[in-house]
């Protein structure tokens, strides 16, 4: 091995029977069937440290090379969160008047979303999550990172995992495009927008869609 390869240390799995991991498996999955995407939020305070411990959940997640492409930007100040606000509606109203295809508007009928993203202003947080195209070696030349979507697309999954886990609510929200989160946040060239996820507890009144999840058999395939 190359002497610049990390040291190995035992793994230690947890330890379950058989009957426990099926009740784990079951219990999670009860608790993960119950997360929904949520629009309207409450001003309520969430402490830095629940957020924080989130993060660094998000940050457990696998990636290619163990290059760990992310940074998870996070904002809680009023006038930035307005700024972003007011940018990303700008795009999103353009993607609803002409850039969206019928189609794409149509089965987003159902779900009540709007241009408007009011949640920005109203959640105590928001996590702009960045991915890394490149990173830099120790004199300051470009190295390469590997599978960057795949990693922080896992690592986003984890970060929403961790923020269910914890009683509060996100919502995934996409503008297209988002460089203008890239200005607005003072991110270096390195870093590429990927996601912008409102973080709190929902409002008292809040309603969701009344939407089914697909059947197990619609989405495994058995090969025995």
């Amino acid at each position: 091995m190359s002497e610049n390869t990390h040291p190995f240390i035992k793994y230690t799995p947890i330890s379950l029977t058989e009957e426990d991991s099926l009740e784990k498996s079951l219990s999670y999955y009860h608790l993960m069937n119950k997360r929904r995407s949520v629009r309207q939020f409450s001003n309520k305070p969430v402490s830095k440290k629940i957020i924080e411990n989130i993060i660094l959940t998000a940050s457990s997640a696998p990636s290619g090379a163990h290059k760990q492409p992310w940074t998870f930007c996070v904002v809680s100040n009023a006038e930035l969160k307005s700024r972003i606000r007011g940018l990303a509606e700008n795009e999103e109203k353009i993607s609803y008047e002409g850039r969206m295809s019928d189609s794409w508007i149509r089965d987003l009928e159902p779900l009540g979303t709007t241009w408007m993203k009011e949640f920005i202003d109203i959640a105590p947080w928001v996590i702009i999550v960045m991915k890394k195209a490149y990173g830099f070696d120790e004199n300051g030349e470009k190295s390469n990172y590997y599978y960057v979507n795949e990693s922080v697309g896992i690592a986003c999954g984890f970060l929403i995992t961790a923020i269910h886990n914890a009683g509060l609510v996100t919502l995934t929200h996409t503008p297209s495009p988002m460089n203008f989160l890239t200005e607005a946040l003072n991110r270096p060239e390195n870093e590429r927008p990927y996601l912008l996820m409102p973080v709190g507890y929902p409002d008292k009144n809040t309603l969701v869609p009344d939407l089914k999840r697909k059947d197990l058999s619609e989405v495994v395939a058995y090969y025995e």
